[in-house]
């Protein structure tokens, strides 16, 4: 380690005066505020260089050391064991356990597991702060057969009945799964407080035995807040919004003061469960005692405005934020795109860019507009920003099994296929090393799209030749891929394969599918049938599908019923009306043609106008026919104006040679 003594001359020093060394040296005071591994050398070197690693405050201040660099956000664990390795042939437990502990909070808990072998191997007996640590590595691991033989070594030297020991052994069967062995420990241990108790409710709430978790609440002779968070918590996550906010009103009714996790789970049950109404209130309650500014707690509260529907309360909210972070980008950008504010979705993004970083949370809100919108060229830029962070980090491989990174490359997929281009789509997906089947359904889907029907049923029997099972999305692309090359017997086929092979009960969407293939191919009343035979209710959609090609077959009889359907569901559809009146004009009946499209002017019933999108600059605008409400559209109609006037004199000039070329055809044939 004397290596380091060069940086004892760092500028990070000078912060500190030269005293002389004592337990507590001084520039131990620097190490909350060491930025990263080269200043932590530094203040080592320093320490060193004053000889304070020699005296009898040795232990203390390399114990400082070791701890910051296994605990620290910005500090380094091999760094923690190389400062371990310098401290002689018998470290104090101290330092051990401190290892230890700094691996189980990290990314790689085997390492604690190891790291404990070494230490009983260098002669080391763990004590009661070591295996609280050790636990907490199994649980993350998932790895009970480890915590196991630690529990049996914690009996062995008498720590089993430690609180500490008691409490982390519990938590680890909990999240482990192993309940029963949980329960075990809880019935055995002498002492069952709050955080026992919590401990087990939690496991219960985690493997979804909400019986088990109220009963086991309900036992709890004195309930604290963290008892009562524990439990609000549990319900919000595993989606019993209605559980929280009914314990949430019983906490209240006990008189027990909720702390700010406690709003946050209760938020997120309102968030799910559309409660606006209890969110207000909270955010007033919030207000009056002094937690405005929490941002964890704003960004929470924008979050629950936007998923209840109330984007303008959720954007003031935003607005008045001044200290943003990015997971307040995230939550209202998230807002947009979820309701189909695409456009603000993406203006917020590129005002997002000038403060804050991006992270793959901000991607996989901004994709889907992207896709909608067609923004092909904001798309490209974040597969390319995707692509540089992932070389940056090491990560170069792209099949990461990731939970994330196969969504976010889901989302690629998906935007490329639905802004027209397929063959990025199917080169990102074939640079994968490993696909989630979300990745598949999202491939699929895009070639039905594109109407590569035959493309999609070979990725799909390829998907299923490599294991995959697929799910009910998978099977809406592939008939949706059938539906749109006319493929009736196949699409059958896979219908009927859906529900006997794979026992996936037809949703709406398969339905839907189903009647378009059967209505495209003029088996109008095998289409009727089928909807007669479904075991959901019918939408619009399928209404409005089978009437389309009852007008396109002539088929006026079933179009009228179908059209009484669609009209019970969606009486204000103007197009039913449009439909409707095709079909009496194809059989002649002109009379009854006149009175559909009279209906619509009776109820002034209008068709919703389709809209068109370009995107200049990375910027999507969007029209429908006639408007005028863009920002330039006065320039936008003058060069419009000034495009017609072009064509208009292109075509006259162009004339004679037309008429000269083609003298046999009529001026009505040139259109």
């Amino acid at each position: 380690m004397a290596a380091v003594s060069s940086a004892a001359t760092s500028p990070f020093l000078s912060q500190a005066l030269p005293q002389k060394p004592a337990e507590a040296h001084p520039l131990l005071s620097l190490l909350p505020r060491c930025r990263g591994v080269e200043d932590l050398r530094a203040v080592h070197a320093g320490v060193i260089k004053s000889g304070a690693l020699r005296d009898h405050g040795a232990c203390f201040s390399l114990g400082k050391l070791v701890e910051f660099c296994a605990l620290s956000p910005v500090g380094d664990l091999s760094y923690a064991v190389l400062l371990l390795e310098s401290a002689g042939p018998e470290p104090h437990q101290f330092l051990w356990n401190t290892i230890i502990r700094g691996y189980s909070l990290s990314r790689s808990p085997a390492e604690a597991v190891s790291f404990y072998v070494r230490m009983l191997l260098a002669g080391a007996l763990p004590n009661s702060h070591t295996f609280p640590s050790l636990f907490k590595a199994c649980a993350a691991m998932a790895a009970a057969w480890q915590g196991r033989q630690a529990h049996a070594q914690a009996l062995k030297l008498g720590l089993a009945g430690d609180a500490f020991v008691h409490t982390s052994l519990i938590n680890m069967y909990a999240r482990s799964g192993e309940l029963l062995d949980a329960r075990r420990v809880f019935d055995a241990g002498c002492l069952r407080d709050a955080v026992s108790f919590t401990a087990l409710i939690k496991g219960y709430l985690l493997w979804g035995e909400l019986a088990s978790a109220r009963q086991m609440f309900d036992r709890m002779p004195k309930k604290d807040v963290i008892a009562w968070n524990a439990i609000i918590a549990g319900f919000s996550q595993s989606g019993h919004p209605e559980e929280a906010l009914r314990r949430f009103r019983e906490m209240m009714e006990a008189k027990v003061e909720p702390n700010e996790s406690t709003m946050l789970s209760v938020l997120s049950a309102c968030a799910q469960s559309g409660s606006a109404e209890v969110g207000t209130w909270i955010h007033r309650w919030t207000a009056d005692r002094g937690m405005r500014s929490s941002l964890r707690l704003t960004n929470a509260l924008i979050d629950m405005y936007s998923k209840c529907g109330d984007l303008v309360l959720a954007r003031e909210l935003f607005d008045g934020t001044p200290s943003r972070d990015r997971i307040s980008w995230n939550v209202m950008i998230g807002g947009y795109s979820r309701t189909s504010c695409y456009r603000e979705a993406l203006a917020l993004f590129r005002q997002m860019q000038l403060s804050e970083e991006p992270n793959e949370v901000t991607f996989l809100n901004v994709l889907p507009a992207c896709a909608h919108l067609g923004a092909l060229d904001i798309g490209k830029w974040i597969h390319s920003y995707i692509k540089r962070r992932m070389a940056e980090s090491g990560a170069m491989d792209d099949g990461l099994r990731d939970a994330t990174t196969a969504a976010l490359f889901t989302s690629l997929i998906d935007m490329y296929a639905k802004c027209g281009s397929i063959e990025a789509a199917q080169q990102v997906f074939d640079g994968l090393s490993y696909r989630s089947l979300s990745c598949w359904n999202a491939l699929i889907a895009g070639l039905a799209l594109h109407g590569r029907a035959e493309e999609a049923l070979r990725y799909f029997e390829r998907m299923i030749g490599e294991g995959f099972r697929p799910d009910d999305i998978t099977f809406v692309g592939v008939l949706s891929a059938c539906c749109h090359a006319g493929l009736v017997e196949m699409g059958r086929f896979y219908f009927d394969s859906m529900i006997k092979d794979y026992s996936i009960s037809p949703k709406v969407h398969h339905y839907g599918c189903m009647v378009g293939i059967l209505g495209r191919a003029g088996l109008l009343e095998e289409a009727w049938s089928l909807i007669g035979e479904m075991e959901v209710e019918p939408d619009g959609a399928i209404w409005s599908s089978l009437l389309g090609a009852c007008c396109v077959r002539g088929h006026v009889e079933l179009a009228e019923s179908a059209a009484s359907r669609l009209i019970e569901l969606e009486p204000d559809n103007a197009s039913v009306y449009v439909l409707l009146s095709n079909a009496y004009a194809s059989a002649g009946r002109w009379d009854d043609a006149l009175r559909a499209r009279a209906i619509i002017n009776d109820r002034s019933l209008k068709r919703a106008p389709g809209s068109s999108s370009i995107e200049v600059g990375n910027v999507v605008h969007e029209f429908i026919v006639g408007d005028k409400s863009h920002a330039e559209s006065r320039e936008i109609y003058q060069m419009l104006e000034i495009l017609a006037k072009s064509l208009s004199l292109a075509w006259h000039f162009t004339r004679p040679s037309l008429v000269n070329e083609q003298t046999e055809e009529s001026p009505s044939s040139w259109g």
